[in-house]
């Protein structure tokens, strides 16, 4: 396992990885690959989509180390990447979808879920708020990609609402406005669907 560097290191060790040397690919995919696994799974809510992204992303880290410019820093791009490859991830499956591949699972006729999906408790939520999560997580792919965005970059992930918006490369302020919109929208559905959980405003309100 290749050490730990510091960060001011990383630019180099791209620049290392553009000209063809693979071994920084290690130190990045020990550093950064449970991070990008977490937030992938946030999108995909399946672990075996996730790690298609994770590995995706990874490949695009070592195959685009050369267009990196220096103008955020490498984990914010990381994240960037990560955040790409998760909405195509999902649009590629959504227009899979919309064509029939999945026949067994969507009714051709209406496009009605055949058989229920999995209720989805993400890794990194906690036991006693796992069956909140299952509801949050139910709700969460009726947002905007925006606003999805933003929720699981600074709801799930924990990042700074200032990190969230030099990776996707908008001002705080509309991170603000998208992560308020996020919980209004999360919020009134679920206290439509699931008005017998009355502490859905605390776990949007973060």
């Amino acid at each position: 396992m290749t050490k730990d560097r510091p960060l001011y290191e990383e630019d180099q060790m791209l620049l290392e990885m553009a000209g063809g040397n693979e071994k920084p690919l290690d130190y990045f995919y020990n550093k950064y690959s449970t991070k990008v696994y977490s937030t992938a799974i946030s999108y995909t809510k399946n672990e075996q989509d996730a790690e298609e992204v994770l590995q995706d992303v990874f490949i695009t880290l070592f195959e685009a180390a050369g267009k990196f410019k220096n103008d955020a820093s490498v984990s914010t791009w990381i994240y960037r990447i990560t955040v790409n490859k998760s909405l195509d991830f999902l649009r590629k499956k959504n227009s899979l979808k919309r064509k029939g591949v999945f026949s067994s699972i969507f009714s051709k006729d209406t496009g009605e879920t055949i058989i229920e999906p999995v209720d989805f408790v993400h890794p990194g939520v906690k036991l006693e708020n796992a069956e909140d999560g299952k509801l949050l997580f139910k709700v969460l792919d009726e947002l905007t990609e925006n606003q999805k965005t933003v929720f699981i970059l600074t709801q799930i992930d924990g990042l700074p609402q200032q990190k969230v918006a030099d990776i996707m490369e908008v001002s705080r302020k509309s991170v603000e406005s998208l992560l308020q919109r996020a919980k209004a929208s999360m919020r009134e559905k679920l206290e439509k669907f699931y008005p017998e959980r009355g502490n859905f405003k605390k776990n949007t309100s973060k």
